[in-house]
């Protein structure tokens, strides 16, 4: 017994620290118009540090990954954890619209930094026949954070608007000291000397991103990118769509996420390793596309809020597997590059969610069903993508 908890606790360590990081995302949704309002501030304003955040997460992923690749895992982690931790109580503690911002930007800087890692981490603790188990854990435990996020600030905001924010602070800073403590070093000392003398892993972003233009897995970044943009779109509006057409409570709204979040960690941590081993990645990446983009279609027709709790389920259950078996395939592709490729789908991951709300919002002042028509397009040609990648691998 003593053995089995050595060996799984890095891995719990890194779920626990994906929950909360992904919480402290996600909790910011309701509270930040009032916060807003307390400041005195246009709610303007409110799209420009939705999206600060994605900027340094985009900004900033490679070099995440380059450094794991180069210093090791654990410390990148930690690092990640930390700044996560910082930028909560900043945005807790905040008196001025400047502090917002900052808080925000070193936010992005702190997921830039913990997803890659915990990811490469991942790759690099588990072989290829049960990385889709680990990664489908991580998967569940992101999921998990970013739905349960809005509910959760809302209910600590009873307690006061700045609660949600300490309590994010507080709890990133003990999985910090746990990850300090507990998380053994994956990657070999002579494995980081290789990294850094790597001439592939020094170029900026930008290069970098050029860079993976050349690779074998371009697709798979490309997939994520726009998969990305379409489901940050949809989200972006939910609760506000489902206000205005159905006329929906915050209270109904929550059920809905909740519901739909339960279904998705279920899946993710019970039938991911499952069905990346009885069909493959690809298989399952093409068919929950497939019933992704037919799900989310169905939101479109009015119906009761049974009716709306079935579709928003299955159209949670379906993107949740994406994402571990778009992970676990990049991992297998990736070789002795885990760092850098983690980084590139981070980086690929920002830019959709920095595009994604605003083009969401315009669409909305058109007409409400124009992000979930957007949505179902953009899924539909990740679905192209993935096909042609599928037949141009063979």
């Amino acid at each position: 017994m003593i053995q089995l908890s050595k060996q799984h606790a890095p891995i719990l360590i890194l779920i626990m620290t994906m929950f909360i990081v992904q919480l402290g995302v996600g909790l910011i949704i309701p509270i930040l118009p009032n916060f807003i309002q307390e400041l005195g501030v246009s709610g303007s304003t409110l799209g420009y540090l939705v999206s600060a955040m994605g900027l340094t997460q985009f900004l900033f992923s490679p070099i995440a990954g380059e450094w794991s690749d180069q210093y090791g895992r654990k410390k990148i982690i930690v690092f990640g954890i930390g700044m996560f931790s910082i930028s909560q109580y900043i945005f807790g503690s905040a008196q001025e619209l400047w502090m917002l911002y900052v808080s925000r930007l070193i936010g992005g800087i702190g997921i830039a930094f913990t997803t890659p890692a915990i990811m490469a981490y991942i790759a690099d603790s588990t072989t290829e026949e049960n990385r889709g188990k680990g990664l489908g854990w991580v998967g569940a435990a992101m999921s998990f954070g970013i739905v349960i996020g809005p509910g959760m600030g809302g209910f600590l905001a009873e307690y006061g608007l700045r609660i949600p924010f300490y309590v994010a602070a507080a709890t990133s800073a003990l999985a910090m000291l746990a990850a300090l403590v507990i998380l053994p070093e994956t990657l070999s000392r002579e494995k980081q000397l290789e990294g850094r003398h790597s001439q592939k892993k020094k170029e900026h972003i930008f290069a970098q991103i050029i860079l993976s233009f050349k690779s074998p897995y371009l697709y798979l970044l490309m997939l994520i990118f726009i998969l990305t943009f379409g489901l940050v779109s949809v989200e972006v509006v939910f609760g506000l769509y489902a206000n205005v057409k159905y006329g929906f409570t915050p209270k109904d709204i929550a059920i809905l996420f909740t519901v739909g979040a339960l279904m998705g960690v279920v899946i993710q941590a019970l039938l991911i390793d499952w069905l990346l081993r009885k069909f493959g990645e690809k298989p399952v990446i093409t068919i929950s596309l497939f019933l992704s983009a037919g799900s989310l279609a169905l939101m479109l027709l009015s119906g009761s809020f049974w009716y709306v709790l079935i579709v928003t389920t299955l159209f949670i259950s379906f993107t949740s597997i994406l994402r571990p078996a778009l992970n676990t395939l990049l991992s297998k592709m990736a070789g002795k590059e885990q760092g850098f490729v983690a980084g590139m789908n981070n980086a690929y991951t920002s830019l959709g969610i920095i595009i994604g709300p605003s083009i969401a919002g315009i669409l909305f002042d058109i007409h409400i069903d124009l992000p979930y028509l957007f949505g179902v397009l953009l899924i539909l040609m990740s679905l192209a993508i993935q096909l042609w990648g599928n037949k141009s691998k063979k």
